[in-house]
């Protein structure tokens, strides 16, 4: 009984790198099939770049349907909270998980539309969000009352670090005005996101976790299809004419495959990420394990980008600020691991 008890407790810890693994995957694929959309480098587009508001509608169809398909298949609609109505026995979301929901939807947008910023490159655009989110954890924790240890603060001021080489590039400074309010957008999301799991999940009973996670992402993708629809009905001048012409115009073209693409492998990062940060360890310990993955995904995204002509390597100043991100990683994930590691002998030479 105490080993069942014991190889359940291993599984449970280590399941974190399972789930790395499986967001490390699905963003190389997902960075990568956006920022070739974005640059019009398909054969098929004849050099025709397809802005980012345009590839929504339906990469984040392609997101829902990923969604509802993957909680069937795994049969995890049972753990949502449930409500009678008209004889059938249907899924809810809670107040809580329905405002994660839809934070979660903004993070879904704001991120595939930072890809696409002519001139804002894979690891730049990472750097800003990723960084922010890892300067964000030791906060959330704080403010939920988490303990934050020594190498938190580390890694946070590594985390500027980074940011602060890429920014001194001259050419970081030419960042378009509205991917500036799309990161900020994504930030601020992640923030309240983080705050509603901390207080409602991150639990040790595994169930609360199942449930938080089917109740969000039965909201996340949907509702974003439906705002964008929303848009796309009004329809007149600028972005929303461009929503519009993302949920017609590309159904019949030979790349609409690489567009569902982009949305499926995008929803496996929504996926596995939501998985990594639901995880019952603080958010100081579950962030950096979710931000490396993208990282390190994201610098190889950049370099198959030059397996197409006139495609220039990531600039020397963003590889140094990944290098920064790297150093935070280790801060923040080799101690607590260490730290447990010496509980536990310290636990069996009191057995012993």
């Amino acid at each position: 009984m105490e080993l069942n008890k014991s190889l359940t407790e291993r599984m449970a810890e280590y399941s974190i790198w399972i789930f790395a693994f499986g967001y490390f995957a699905s963003y190389i694929q997902y960075s990568f099939m956006v920022k070739v959309l974005s640059k019009g480098l398909l054969p098929s587009l004849k050099g025709q770049s397809l802005a980012g508001f345009s590839i929504l509608p339906v990469s984040v169809t392609a997101s829902a349907v990923g969604m509802l398909v993957f909680l069937t298949a795994i049969r995890w609609w049972k753990y949502a909270s449930h409500k009678r109505i008209m004889g059938f026995n249907l899924p809810h979301p809670t107040r809580w998980t329905f405002l994660s929901g839809l934070c979660t939807a903004l993070i879904i947008g704001t991120t595939t539309l930072a890809y696409t910023f002519e001139g804002v490159s894979i690891i730049f655009a990472m750097l800003l969000m990723r960084g922010g989110i890892l300067i964000i954890a030791p906060i959330v924790d704080a403010l939920s009352k988490r303990h934050v240890r020594w190498f938190a603060w580390m890694g946070l001021v590594c985390s500027m670090c980074a940011l602060l080489v890429s920014l001194l590039d001259t050419d970081g400074y030419n960042i378009p005005l509205l991917c500036i309010a799309d990161i900020i957008i994504y930030l601020a999301s992640y923030f309240v996101r983080l705050n509603f799991m901390s207080r409602f999940a991150k639990s040790e009973v595994s169930v609360a976790n199942r449930r938080y996670f089917v109740e969000e992402q039965m909201v996340a993708a949907p509702s974003l299809v439906i705002m964008l629809a929303a848009a796309a009905l009004i329809g007149r001048g600028g972005v929303l004419q461009t929503i519009r012409t993302g949920f017609t115009a590309y159904w019949d073209t030979p790349y609409i495959l690489e567009i569902l693409l982009a949305g499926v492998f995008s929803q496996g990062t929504g996926i596995f990420g939501s998985l990594i940060f639901l995880d019952r360890r603080e958010n100081t310990f579950c962030v950096p394990i979710n931000r490396s993955s993208s990282i390190l995904a994201g610098v190889i995204a950049s370099y198959l980008l030059l397996f197409f002509p006139n495609q220039k390597p990531p600039l020397e100043s963003q590889l140094m600020g990944a290098g920064f991100i790297i150093i935070a990683i280790i801060f923040l994930v080799i101690p607590p691991i260490l730290a447990k590691r010496k509980a536990r002998l310290q636990q069996s030479g009191q057995s012993a």
